[in-house]
């Protein structure tokens, strides 16, 4: 069943993370609201996965009792709105004004739930988006910076680090995904006493990447995917870069 595991059906794995987030805080209510942030302007891969986001998860929402809306107006990241619902989405980007950081921050402290994808957790001083934000990168994520990635976009043997997480249910102890560029990061996730890792790079997916740079070809090491931190009701995930032409 999950020989190839693509970014649409990684969507419908996806809904047992929400469901285990809620389901006994909701449990004489049926339905939970998601809310997706993105922004969707540069990178033409990136925009390609918001677009794939927002038409499939609705569908999927409807299958799966939930409901799904999405915004790329960033300012209704504030305690009024976040109010309705009960998980946010932050599917290629971060919030950037210092009022919605600090909404975002209240809205996870006091038990909403997140899931970020790909760039949502990207980092690099100095870049256009700089590591400003400590919560949120060394905190919350527990990754710091951007370091480095892979090229081109491929394919790889990801394995299940925590088969008893309940976002991991029903999946293979390995199993092939969508190909992604895959992110590496400053800080070692195994280090951080807070931090689940959920999904790593296995090591028959070596070498990674086709370049050309060879910097761009991993052949060896450790590379968490999907991790959660134990302090909050959240998951990243480094899926997000669709492959195409460019």
């Amino acid at each position: 069943m999950y020989k190839d595991l693509t970014t649409i059906k990684y969507f419908t794995v996806l809904y047992f993370v929400f469901f285990s987030l809620f389901v006994s805080a909701q449990e004489n209510k049926p339905l939970f609201k998601v809310i997706a942030f993105y922004t969707a302007k540069s990178d033409l891969a990136h925009i390609s996965f918001v677009h794939e986001a927002n038409n499939k998860m609705p569908g999927l929402a409807k299958q799966n009792h939930f409901t799904y809306d999405s915004t790329n107006n960033w300012s209704n990241l504030n305690k009024e709105f976040l109010s309705e619902y009960q998980v946010v989405l932050f599917l290629d980007t971060r919030p950037e004004a210092p009022e919605q950081r600090a909404a975002f921050k209240q809205y996870m402290e006091n038990g909403g739930g997140w899931m970020g994808f790909h760039f949502s957790a990207f980092a690099l001083t100095p870049s256009a988006y700089n590591q400003d934000w400590d919560w949120y990168h060394n905190e919350f994520l527990g990754c710091g910076q951007y370091v480095s990635n892979t090229w081109r976009p491929t394919s790889a043997v990801l394995r299940v680090e925590d088969a008893t997480h309940p976002s991991m249910k029903n999946l293979p102890v390995t199993f092939h995904s969508a190909p992604n560029e895959w992110y590496r990061w400053e800080k070692d996730l195994r280090k951080n006493p807070n931090i689940k890792i959920l999904l790593s790079i296995d090591s028959t997916s070596f070498p990674l990447g086709t370049g050309p740079k060879p910097y761009e070809i991993w052949h060896s090491g450790y590379y968490p995917v999907v991790w959660a931190n134990k302090n909050y009701k959240m998951i990243y995930v480094n899926m997000g870069h669709n492959d195409m032409d460019y």
